[in-house]
C-alpha cells in the first residue's frame, strides 16, 4: 500500500525588515520562488527589524495584525512596496496600507497601542540573532543561512539549488 499523504513542504524562512529597501527588492525573488514551487515550498516571513529603520518594529507588528486578519502576504507585499513612504510618513502609512487592502485599520491602530503582537516579533528577532542573522533579507532553507543584506546577487539560484536538492531527497 502506498502512502498518498503529500510530503511536508520545504520551509524557506525569509528574515525581513519591512522598512528595508533590500527586502523590497527581494520580493521579486520571493514571488519567483512561490511561482516555481507552489505548495512544495512554504515561504515564511520572519521579523528582523533593524534599529536603523525607525518604523520597522511597528511594521512587523502591523504585519502580524494583517496575518490575524487573514491577509499577511498581501499586506507584507503592499507595505514593502512603500518602504520610502514608511520612512517619511511613519505609522499612519501602516494604517493606510491596511485600509487599501480592506482590513480593519482601527484594529491595526489598537494592536500597535496594546502591543498584542510584540511577543511574536521579539521571538523572531531573538531567534534570528541566535542563528546569526545580522542583516536583511536573510534566507534560511534546510540548514543553510544565506545573507542577502550585502548582496542579493545569485541568491535565488542558490536557494533553488538547495530546494531542488531537498525535494529530490524526499523522493
Amino acid at each position: 500500500m502506498s502512502d498518498s499523504t503529500p510530503a511536508a513542504p520545504v520551509v524557506l524562512d525569509v528574515w525581513c525588515d519591512l522598512q528595508c529597501p533590500d527586502c523590497h527588492r527581494a520580493l521579486g525573488d520571493v514571488r519567483a520562488l512561490r511561482a516555481r514551487y507552489g505548495d512544495r515550498v512554504e515561504i515564511r516571513l520572519r521579523h528582523f527589524p533593524l534599529e536603523k529603520h525607525k518604523y520597522a518594529y511597528a511594521a512587523a507588528q502591523a504585519a502580524e495584525e494583517a496575518a490575524a486578519q487573514g491577509k499577511d502576504w498581501p499586506y507584507i507585499e503592499a507595505l514593502l512596496a512603500r518602504t520610502e513612504d514608511l520612512g517619511k510618513g511613519g505609522e499612519p502609512v501602516l494604517l493606510d496600507v491596511a485600509r487599501e487592502l480592506g482590513l480593519d485599520a482601527e484594529e491595526f491602530d489598537t494592536a500597535l497601542i496594546d502591543g498584542r503582537h510584540l511577543l511574536i516579533v521579539d521571538a523572531d528577532q531573538a531567534e534570528g540573532k541566535a542563528i546569526g542573522v545580522t542583516g536583511t533579507p536573510t534566507y534560511v532553507v534546510g540548514d543553510e543561512r544565506l545573507d542577502g543584506g550585502t548582496s542579493q546577487e545569485g541568491l535565488r539560484g542558490r536557494i533553488e539549488e538547495i530546494v531542488d536538492r531537498l525535494l529530490a531527497d524526499r523522493g
